[in-house]
């Protein structure tokens, strides 16, 4: 009785894995494997693998596509000067851009762990990941506009640059020649008087192109200078708009309607040297004493008729690729604080606590044990941010103006450029775009074994 309730109780013998029945579970377990995963099979084929096998197919044939040109593409590609710029700009990007996102991303996580609000400040600047790259190019195109009513960089570069060095207040100022005095315009930009004046004689220096509304608003209407008595040792003069509102007045002469220009610079000159120096009054009068007798040319030096400082120009040919690195930085700092900040909460603590024991500073614990054993996130931060600006496009694209497109083009840019963008040359577009994919695999196969060793 007991053996037979025993052996109904046991459970029942294993099917031998290398059975029929076996084998047929193993079969259907890879069929349904394998439609599961058909799908993104399918799209990974037609959306990938088809496009580069066919790019690099397509890269052999000329610009029609209809003959075969053989390797003439890739040798046509480091023959051009703008396809090489396009290798010097990325090779630039791949060195600049990563280096100093790794290191800005490393700097704040530390930073951050020492701040109350910290998840408040890691929100912040991980913010603008949230920013496509088309609305992070528009905004930055804007912020980098040359002209400081629009642009906030060069808005903040002029108030500053004002705030210490003055700006002329007649860049439009200009001499009518043979009129008055006869102001004759020099090389360097300033304007000196044909007729030479001696101690006790007078100067009448008119002006034209200055709107009324553009005038200081202490100017005051102009009135002709009194001559001095004879024998004095000083020289009198008026610097004023030779323009009448309304209409009226008479050229060369100081009308009772026309203003002084105040703030002007006005220089005495004798044998080619200034030996006086003075500036114009709210009613543009002048006056120098102290001289010796002789004939004095008046001369309104180049300072007075400058350009405003218009700022830097950011997207100019020497800065375009620096500024739309900034433009990058602006975007991708939060994605490697935010990373590197993971790897290190993920960090022994002992460490730090027992360095701090032996006297370490903070410093020291920041190079030698937070920096060695943050190591490994630092390379996988760092390569993936390679992978990542080798394929820049669309900041390069919207950011650089089209007269410094060929000065900021990156391999990607250049690859659109020659293929879409007027080239037409999608033989030359395909070997670029071969390139593009031959540097991008190592970074990437690098990224993968260092993932698969990290899971293991």
């Amino acid at each position: 009785m007991t053996a037979t309730m025993v052996k109904e109780a046991s459970p029942p013998a294993p099917v031998p894995p290398g059975g029929a029945r076996g084998r047929r579970l193993r079969r259907r377990g890879r069929v349904i494997a394998l439609l599961f995963v058909f799908p993104a099979l399918l799209l990974l084929g037609a959306l990938v693998v088809y496009p580069v096998l066919f790019s690099i197919g397509r890269s052999f044939f000329d610009a029609s596509g209809n003959e075969f040109v053989g390797g003439e593409n890739y040798a046509e590609m480091f023959r051009d000067p703008t396809n090489l710029k396009a290798v010097r700009n990325t090779a630039i990007w791949v060195v600049v851009a990563p280096t100093l996102l790794t290191g800005l991303g490393l700097v704040l996580a530390v930073l951050v762990e020492k701040v109350r609000w910290a998840t408040a400040f890691k929100l912040l600047l991980f913010m603008p990941m949230a920013v496509s790259f088309l609305a992070a190019g528009i905004i930055f195109r804007l912020a980098y506009d040359q002209d400081p009513d629009k642009g906030v960089l060069n808005a903040a570069v002029v108030s500053v640059h004002d705030a210490f060095k003055g700006t002329s207040s007649y860049p439009t100022a200009r001499a009518r020649d043979g009129e008055g005095e006869g102001l004759t315009k020099q090389a360097d930009g300033s304007y000196v008087t044909g007729a030479d004046v001696s101690p006790g004689g007078t100067a009448t220096l008119g002006l034209v192109g200055v709107a009324p509304k553009d005038l200081p608003g202490d100017a005051r209407p102009a009135a002709p200078a009194a001559a001095d008595a004879a024998g004095s040792d000083e020289v009198r003069g008026v610097v004023y708009l030779d323009f009448t509102p309304g209409g009226g007045g008479k050229p060369g002469v100081v009308d009772p309607e026309e203003s002084g220009l105040p703030g002007m610079t006005v220089e005495a000159v004798r044998d080619g040297k200034t030996v006086a120096e003075t500036t114009t009054g709210a009613d543009g009068s002048f006056s120098f004493t102290g001289l010796d007798s002789g004939s004095y040319a008046m001369k309104l030096p180049s300072a007075n008729f400058a350009a405003p400082y218009e700022g830097i120009s950011w997207l100019g040919p020497a800065l375009v690729t620096p500024a739309i690195i900034g433009a990058y930085l602006w975007i991708w700092t939060g994605f490697a604080m935010v990373l590197i900040g993971a790897g290190l909460a993920a960090l022994p603590r002992d460490a730090l606590e027992a360095a701090r024991m032996d006297g370490a500073n903070e410093w020291q614990i920041f190079r030698r044990i937070t920096v060695p054993l943050l190591a490994p996130v630092l390379t996988v931060v760092f390569v993936t941010l390679v992978i990542n600006v080798m394929k820049v496009f669309d900041l390069v694209y919207i950011i650089a103006p089209g007269p410094v497109q060929e000065d900021a083009t990156v391999l990607a840019t250049q690859m659109w450029l020659v293929s879409f963008g007027g080239g037409n040359n999608q033989g030359l577009g395909s070997a670029l775009g071969v390139l593009l994919l031959l540097l991008v695999i190592p970074a990437m196969v690098f990224n993968v074994r260092r993932f698969k060793r990290s899971q293991r």
